[in-house]
Formats: C-alpha cells, sequence, structure tokens
C-alpha cells in the first residue's frame, strides 16, 4: 500500500485541515495519507469518519513517537 507523508507540525491550526483534506483527496484508491503532528489528532479522525466517505477508519492507525510527535496513518477505500 502506497504511503504519502505530510508534517504539518509548521502549518498554522487554521490551515491544517483544509490542507489534509487536500492531500487525501489526491489520494488513489487504496493509497494511506501518513500525517505527522504535533498532538494526537483524534479530532481529525471524527471529522473524516464523519464526512469522508472514502476514508477507512476501520484500518486508522496513530502512533506516538515523541513527546510532540504523532503519526497518523490515514487509508483511502
Amino acid at each position: 500500500m502506497a504511503a504519502t507523508t505530510l508534517d504539518i507540525r509548521d502549518v498554522p491550526p487554521s490551515e491544517r485541515h483544509p490542507k489534509i483534506h487536500d492531500a487525501f483527496q489526491a489520494l488513489g484508491s487504496g493509497e494511506t495519507l501518513e500525517i505527522v503532528n504535533d498532538h494526537e489528532p483524534k479530532p481529525l479522525f471524527y471529522e473524516f469518519q464523519a464526512e469522508v466517505e472514502d476514508f477507512d477508519a476501520d484500518a486508522y492507525e496513530v502512533q506516538q513517537r515523541g513527546a510532540t510527535e504523532f503519526v497518523a496513518r490515514l487509508p483511502k477505500k
């Protein structure tokens, strides 16, 4: 499964979700968007689950790699 990585730690908070949505929409079916964030993106998960039909919520994963580094994998159906 192909993955695209998007590090949003330096992106202003108000620009993060639109940037993530755009990157996710650019993916092909079966690909994954990997987000590197400074906090656990639980609100983003709920937003995608409710609003993005192609989001595979069952295959979503998040891993904490440091005090301020979280990596979330958002797979596309």
